[in-house]
């Protein structure tokens, strides 16, 4: 099991730290550096400046936004991040919710499976420097009756195949994930209900996912000790990031993280933490996550603590554990740098002990 980080939004505060957390991870032998993109900062920008700073570790966006540019610019952008990076550019993609995509983008949320299908399609063809035409029901290359021509992609990227990942939750997406895909880009993974979302992956994949990457963003915390106490205040921490997801990102009847939970188990929890956050109580939906929630899909104690949770994600079939070392949430303020930096260090030893 490969290790990756993700310095999550940009812009919040701490820019240099996050270049000295990227270039503490290429030092240590991270796989990838992640960083995302909601309504704030771009992830291109960012992974193109990250690139320029590190010298090994791949860096991916963990999403670009489907509603957020065509696919012919999306595949630019990615051949143009492979070249820049000397070909360590990985390609992270997905649809938003519909709040983002309606609001903020102006595109209706409609057939997201569809659309996701045909963007990938337009990409894959473009970054193989086909000439684009494509007929499909979300987009038409060329536009018809019109002097728009097929056009192919000018630069070659490093490699022949930029790797694209979907980030998705629910159980159809995930099957297509499965088969349109490289990889999946999950989030709030408990290895104990590994196949609530390997099995439709699988299922995508014909029944195996052998050559295919599973990647899951596990926040992380290292505590003094391993004594109740001390991982009930690590999870503490995470409370605020995980009732946000549940219970506020999206409408009421559109929430794909709340959904998630329920599927997990959580059901009652999911719905308490989802009516005060949505109520204007973002601390009661918070003091509502479940303990067992919040430990399942986080790495919070010491080295050998998190050896033991990292032998469990890596049986329960994660290929890439990608680890958010504060900061991940929108308006959220993680810790400090030298704890971020003592975060993926103990990581790393906690891997070495586990042996994955």
């Amino acid at each position: 099991m490969k290790l990756g980080v993700n310095l999550g939004y940009w812009g919040l505060g701490g820019e240099r730290d996050n270049i000295a957390v990227a270039q503490e991870a290429d030092r240590l032998g991270y796989s990838v550096c992640w960083a995302a993109e909601v309504y704030g900062s771009d992830a291109a920008t960012v992974l193109a400046y990250i690139a320029a700073h590190t010298e090994r570790i791949d860096v991916g966006s963990a999403i670009f936004q489907i509603p957020a540019r065509t696919p012919a610019m999306t595949a630019m952008t990615a051949a143009t991040l492979d070249t820049l990076s000397g070909g360590r550019f990985r390609l992270g993609l997905g649809v938003s919710g519909p709040q983002v995509s309606e609001g903020w983008y102006g595109v209706k949320f409609d057939k997201p499976l569809a659309r996701t299908r045909e963007y990938v399609e337009i990409v894959r063809t473009a970054l193989s420097r086909e000439r684009l035409a494509y007929d499909g029901t979300h987009w038409t290359l060329p536009l018809p009756d019109g002097p728009g021509k097929a056009l192919k992609l000018t630069i070659h990227p490093v490699r022949d195949r930029i790797p694209i990942y979907i980030a998705a939750i629910g159980p159809k997406n995930l099957e297509q994930t499965g088969r349109i895909a490289d990889g999946w880009l999950g989030i709030f993974f408990a290895p104990e209900q590994a196949e609530v979302s390997l099995a439709p992956l699988r299922a995508g994949r014909g029944g195996s996912l052998d050559g295919f990457d599973v990647g899951a963003l596990v926040p992380a915390q290292v505590t003094p000790s391993n004594s109740e106490a001390d991982i009930r205040t690590a999870a503490d921490a995470q409370r605020a990031y995980t009732a946000l997801y549940v219970g506020g990102m999206g409408s009421k009847d559109k929430n794909f993280y709340n959904q998630l939970a329920c599927r997990m188990g959580f059901e009652s929890a999911a719905q308490e933490i989802q009516d005060k956050y949505l109520a204007g109580d973002p601390a009661g939906a918070a003091a509502a996550v479940p303990q067992d929630l919040i430990d399942s899909t986080t790495l919070l104690g010491t080295k050998e603590r998190m050896a033991d949770r990292l032998k469990a994600y890596a049986e329960a079939g994660v290929t890439t554990l990608t680890v958010a070392p504060g900061g991940f949430a929108p308006g959220g303020r993680g810790p400090g740098l030298e704890e971020r930096l003592t975060m993926l260090r103990t990581v790393v030893e906690a891997a070495e002990l586990a042996g994955v």
